[in-house]
């Protein structure tokens, strides 16, 4: 606790009004249009207004036809409801956007994709081994880590705050995770981003999927001749009582989710916040003030810009009624967190910025349910750390004049494509 007294909280910082929300109408079904990435709150705060979940195509070569769930109380009840399968899914995903199945495929088939009791077996022998002893434990890497990144603006008038920030510090903490050397991190980012954007053709997803594959087997190997504290040798060594031990397509392709999952997840994460702060600067201001505020910040970050825009995809095993809606079966169905996470009827003023916000904890950033995400306590803990160090270091930092927000066109991810900063 600070001796001093902390300032009363600011007015909470409110959006600018919402233009048209760019989408069109086709027969059974809303396709929207590029524009969509810009502002999908809007969309999304239409939807809701309207009620019922709504039949949507997104924009883009590995468009998605199915289901968009946008108010909270529907998305935290279906997160948690088997009759969503995500066993599979991935594969029906292939099928409709034509891609093929390779050796890499099996990097997909981690405890995100599957269903119980599969799933109930991964996630037992896998939180065996990432423990939150594990994580608090990687404090002294991660300050490190954001020290040498910052370290390396010294001098300088600008900064690139995602090529040179958020990218690098959550790749650098998953490779700590693993025990993996330097020289991987290169080739595992390009890879990982790859893979993760679904915006490539099948070819070329499948070769890296490969590649992938190739390299952290390569890594597991060398992990069961020479274990180390890492969390590698911890999978290979993870036992459960009456369950068998994790194989190696299992490790390998839950070191896969960690690399995706875990990094995209927690760029975004930074970026955003950094973001949304510079652009709320009263906010800042109370938060510079009294840091012991910064977790109660990350949260509302989560909350009002959620880094993960989409949970899973998930298909209907079985025909669900929903409101005045039925998703019949085998149809995709997709939760909106943007969505759930600005919904009026549980966060009073949904669209204000507000760090003092009491149930800003309530939101759906890293799901509800058997898959709620395991690496959630390492994001935040990565972005606590971030951004302590980053506005006690500069104190007159600020978004570049000419800076003007764009965003990824893709639906699952909510991120920035750059972030150019003034220094002082």
């Amino acid at each position: 606790m600070s001796d001093t007294a902390a300032p009363a909280d600011p007015a909470p910082e409110a959006e600018a009004p919402a233009s048209d929300v760019p989408t069109h109408e086709a027969p059974g079904i809303r396709t929207l249009d590029p524009e969509f990435f810009d502002d999908p709150h809007a969309a999304y705060r239409e939807w809701r207004e309207e009620g019922g979940a709504r039949r949507t195509r997104y924009p883009g070569p590995a468009a998605v036809e199915g289901w968009v769930v946008t108010s909270y109380a529907e998305a935290k009840e279906l997160l948690a409801d088997q009759r969503l399968s995500k066993g599979g899914a991935v594969e029906r995903f292939g099928r409709h956007v034509g891609l093929t199945q390779g050796p890499g495929s099996a990097l997909f088939s981690h405890m995100l994709n599957t269903d119980p009791p599969h799933h109930t077996r991964l996630r037992k022998l896998v939180q065996k081994a990432f423990t939150a002893r594990r994580t608090a434990a990687l404090r002294p890497a991660i300050e490190a880590h954001v020290a040498g990144l910052l370290d390396a603006w010294e001098g300088r008038d600008e900064a690139e705050l995602i090529s040179e920030f958020a990218l690098p510090l959550p790749l650098a903490v998953v490779f700590d995770l693993f025990g993996a050397s330097d020289a991987d991190h290169e080739a595992l980012q390009v890879r990982g981003n790859t893979l993760d954007g679904g915006q490539g053709d099948g070819e070329v997803s499948v070769f890296t999927a490969d590649s992938m594959l190739a390299y952290l087997r390569a890594l597991l190997a060398l992990k069961r001749e020479h274990p180390d504290d890492g969390l590698l040798s911890a999978l290979v060594e993870a036992r459960a009582e009456g369950e068998e031990a994790l194989s190696e397509d299992e490790i390998t392709s839950m070191a896969f989710l960690l690399v995706i999952a875990g990094h995209q997840t927690t760029v975004n994460l930074i970026a955003n916040g950094v973001h949304t702060l510079l652009t709320h600067p009263a906010q800042l201001a109370s938060l510079r003030a009294d840091m012991s505020r910064m977790p109660g910040a990350v949260e509302e970050i989560l909350r009002y810009e959620s880094p993960s825009a989409l949970a899973s995809l998930r298909y209907a095993a079985e025909p669900v009624d929903v409101g005045e809606v039925s998703f019949g079966q085998g149809e995709f169905v997709q939760i909106s967190l943007l969505g759930a996470n600005r919904d009026p009827e549980v966060f009073a003023d949904p669209d204000r910025f507000d760090i003092g916000r009491e149930d800003a904890a309530r939101h759906l950033a890293f799901g509800h349910g058997i898959h709620h995400c395991l690496g959630a306590p390492l994001a935040r803990l990565q972005a606590e750390i971030a951004f302590t160090q980053l506005f006690t270091r500069h104190p007159r930092l600020r978004l570049s004049e000419d800076h003007e927000a764009r965003w990824q066109a893709n639906p699952r991810h909510r991120g920035l494509l750059s972030l150019p900063l003034r220094l002082r």
